[in-house]
């Protein structure tokens, strides 16, 4: 049976060719239009009578996006600073991950890791030879990729520093965010993440972020198993510790024998400045977690990577995925991290998130922006503090939504501003001058 089907597949003009007949159902574009929805306004109507309501966001439909651009479905082009929340480091639509994703969907696009595939083990090895360590283990999502640290570190506590059976302990940050699983509801401290998704995971204890003496004596407890900690809080408002933070509590770490868990999901590959956010202070983590900009902005697909002697304590059905490691993923992956090396985009944000934040300071003193709290950033990881409420951050960027350039509010009165990290000084030079029309109105 199985063979005839395959047979019929084969044989079937509508398959091979991608044609379909008349009674097959409307492509999606042809179900699109069939919907009968024209206008932006309508769109949103259909977004809050059919979509779970757990966003709100900023009222504008894209449809098409190149480069540092997107367009909504008026043609009314704008400079993406949100750039999905730094998933689009390498900038809309690259021809070269576009073209791997396509190369690879006529090919393979899932074995499960019952089966091996010929994608994973050379993706696994480019990025342990590209950061220096031992393993990758593959998964989809940044939340899945903290969830595989835990674990990770907690049965690492048991079996290799002795840990009695449940005394296990992570080590989190005030304002940290790394995702909406009840593992992450468990460790937050932000109201929205975590009330009345309770009861909460036990075994997580929460410090202030840059306290090294804080740190210190939460490890004094022998059953500190990690410490769980962003290089820069994105979330938390693009909080950037002191400098010397991070090598302080890789020390602290290792002279307790505590893995050194970073998440680098939204600071990493190329966000900053360097590949990673931690290379800045030197700091080689036990543990480095990757999502996000890891394929360019098409298919989900995270990394938690490190040394044979942590990822060793998971054995065949201890932890896994389906799509872990899909050979989709994995092709666009090294398409996407090749990129950032090729085009040196970690460079190119040094340089233009400096400039960046010298004309922001300038346009506060040309204009006596006084409700301009601070202005901060590392790279192209920039953020405005206000002195007004979240509503009126909000407003701001919807008015520089109409001036052209998307960004999104954070902590309530921050601007966060993440273009793609291919930007170059002539679109830097038009977001700051459209930024500067928005800014300079405002008196208050």
């Amino acid at each position: 049976m199985c063979l005839r089907s395959l047979g019929c597949w084969k044989a079937s003009a509508s398959f091979s060719t991608g044609r379909r007949d008349r009674a097959q159902s409307k492509s999606f574009d042809e179900y699109r239009k069939a919907v009968g929805i024209k206008s932006q306004e309508e769109y949103i109507r259909l977004d809050a009578a059919n979509c779970a309501p757990n966003y709100v966001p900023t009222p504008v439909v894209i449809s098409r996006g190149e480069g540092v651009y997107v367009w909504d479905i008026d043609g009314n082009k704008y400079l993406d600073f949100v750039a999905g929340i730094s998933s689009l480091n390498q900038g809309h639509c690259h021809p070269r991950i576009t073209e791997a994703l396509i190369m690879q969907a006529k090919r393979l696009t899932l074995t499960c890791r019952v089966l091996h595939n010929d994608c994973m083990p050379v993706l696994c090895k480019f990025i342990n030879d590209l950061l220096g360590y031992e393993r990758t283990l593959l998964m989809n999502t940044g939340a899945e990729a903290g969830e595989t640290a835990i674990k990770a570190a907690r049965k690492w506590g048991y079996e290799v520093k002795g840990i009695r059976e449940n005394r296990a302990k992570i080590v989190f940050c005030n304002n940290n965010y790394w995702g909406r699983t009840i593992a992450a509801a468990s460790s937050s401290t932000t109201p929205d993440n975590y009330r009345h998704f309770g009861p909460y995971t036990p075994g997580f204890e929460l410090i202030p972020f840059d306290d090294l003496p804080a740190l210190e004596k939460a490890l004094e407890d022998p059953n500190v198993a990690a410490f769980f900690v962003e290089p820069i809080q994105g979330e938390g408002g693009v909080i950037i510790p002191q400098n010397g933070y991070l090598r302080g509590a890789a020390e602290l770490c290792r002279s307790r024998n505590v893995l050194l868990i970073v998440d680098e999901i939204q600071a990493g590959l190329g966000r900053t400045g360097r590949m990673l956010a931690s290379d800045w202070e030197g700091v080689r983590p036990d543990v480095v977690l990757l999502g996000k900009s890891l394929t360019g902005g098409t298919v989900p697909c995270s990394a938690v990577v490190t040394n044979a002697h942590v990822m060793n304590v998971f054995t065949p059905g201890t932890h896994g995925s389906t799509y872990g490691g899909n050979p989709l993923a994995c092709a666009v992956a090294y398409e996407a991290l090749s990129v950032l090396v090729d085009e040196q985009l970690a460079e190119n944000a040094k340089k233009q998130g400096q400039f960046m934040r010298d004309e922001l300071s300038k346009m506060k003193e040309k204009c006596n922006l006084e409700w301009i709290r601070d202005i901060r950033g590392r790279g192209l990881f920039n953020a405005v503090e206000i002195n007004g409420s979240s509503g009126e951050a909000m407003q701001l960027c919807i008015e520089l939504k109409n001036e052209g350039v998307l960004c999104r509010p954070t902590r309530g009165n921050v601007l966060r501003f993440l273009p793609p990290l291919c930007i170059d000084e002539a679109q830097m030079k038009d977001a700051l001058q459209r930024i500067q029309n928005v800014f300079c109105r405002k008196t208050s």
